[in-house]
């Protein structure tokens, strides 16, 4: 199956925050014995960094979007956004090691 441009355009939001949760999982197995300043860094910044990607993604999709796609587009970002807001509260305290603190 090909994937055309189009396609790659909608999957990209989803696969950040798929990326998101691999990063989380395999930053806590890399660096979790260490406690260094700079894997604690390695280990947040990437995943502070998806979620705001994973919203300009959508505005992206919203804009491009043509008549009632825009209302599709919506749906779509807003669904997916809270979802992904979930996944990325518990990336983070995954990485920090299951709180907040």
């Amino acid at each position: 199956m090909v994937i055309n441009s189009e396609q790659s355009r909608h999957i990209a939001p989803p696969m950040l925050t798929g990326l998101m949760v691999l990063w989380a999982l395999l930053s806590r197995l890399l660096f979790s014995d260490t406690h260094f300043a700079l894997s604690h860094a390695v280990s947040f910044y990437p995943v502070l960094l998806l979620f705001p990607m994973v919203v300009i993604l959508h505005g992206q999709l919203i804009w491009q979007a043509r008549g009632m796609d825009r209302l599709d587009q919506a749906v779509y970002a807003l669904i997916h956004s809270l979802l992904s807001f979930v996944v990325w509260t518990f990336s983070l305290m995954h990485i920090n090691g299951n709180s907040f603190s």
